[in-house]
C-alpha cells in the first residue's frame, strides 16, 4: 500500500507539477462557488419583483443612466446608481451614499434587486455587488422593458 501511494504521488508530480496541491483546492473552491453562485442568481420575474416591492423587502437599484430614466421612466422605489457607480457606491460610507443617492446605503445582509433597460447592466451590477460581499442580491431580468409592458397592460384592463 505505501508503495502504491509514492507511485500515485510520482505520477501526480509527474503530471501536475509542483502546482498540483493548489490545483487541487481550486478545483474544489470552484465546484463550491458555482454551486453557491447558482444558487444565488436566480432572475427574478415580473409578478416575484412586484411581491417584493410591496413587501418592502428589498431594495431596487436601477443602473441605468439619469438620461435613460428621465426620458423612459422607472419602476416606482427604485433608486438610480449608474452602473459605472455601482461598485464605488456599495462601498461608500452611510453619509455620502444618502447625501449622492437620497437613500439608506443597503448592508451586506440586505436584499438588493438590480435592474436596468433589459436585463444586461443589471447581471453586471449583480456580479458587482456578488463580488463585494452583497450575498441576498439578484437581478430583474426583464428589466423596464418588460416592466413597462405588464403596466401598461394592467393600466388598460383597469387593474
Amino acid at each position: 500500500m505505501p508503495l502504491q501511494r509514492l507511485l500515485l504521488r510520482g505520477a501526480r508530480r509527474a503530471a501536475l507539477g509542483p502546482t498540483g496541491p493548489a490545483l487541487w483546492g481550486l478545483n474544489s473552491i470552484k465546484g463550491n462557488c458555482h454551486n453557491f453562485c447558482t444558487a444565488v442568481h436566480k432572475d427574478v420575474t415580473y409578478g416575484e419583483l412586484k411581491n417584493l416591492l410591496s413587501s418592502k423587502k428589498i431594495m431596487l437599484i436601477d443602473v441605468r443612466n439619469a438620461s435613460e430614466i428621465l426620458e423612459n421612466g422607472k419602476i416606482p422605489g427604485s433608486i438610480n446608481i449608474p452602473l459605472k457607480e455601482v461598485g464605488e457606491a456599495l462601498q461608500m460610507n452611510p453619509e455620502d451614499f444618502r447625501e449622492k443617492y437620497n437613500g439608506i446605503k443597503p448592508s451586506k445582509s440586505d436584499h438588493l434587486m438590480f435592474s436596468c433597460g433589459a436585463g444586461m447592466r443589471s447581471k453586471k451590477a449583480l456580479d458587482i455587488a456578488l463580488s463585494l460581499g452583497f450575498t441576498k442580491s439578484q437581478h430583474y431580468a426583464g428589466g423596464w422593458k418588460e416592466w413597462s409592458t405588464y403596466e401598461h397592460t394592467e393600466k388598460k384592463q383597469g387593474n
